[in-house]
């Protein structure tokens, strides 16, 4: 077995996790055998004093498919 690493950053206006449920989901649509995964970053937008936007940077581990 032998697993690949991508990173994508989700965003959301609804927190952290939804940041990162977002990017987990989005990533799902086009790549297959999702593992597991780790949030590497935070950070977020910032409009008159307000949280406007969450960032969660995300690394997604997925299975390579051996061909078989």
């Amino acid at each position: 077995m032998v697993q690949k690493v991508t990173e994508v950053v989700g965003k959301s206006s609804q927190g952290f996790a939804k940041a990162a449920e977002n990017a987990v989901t989005t990533a799902a649509k086009t790549l297959r055998n999702l593992r597991w995964f780790r949030v590497t970053e935070l950070e977020g937008a910032v409009k008159d004093q307000k949280t406007i936007e969450y960032h969660a940077t995300v690394r997604i581990y997925f299975e390579l498919d051996d061909g078989t």
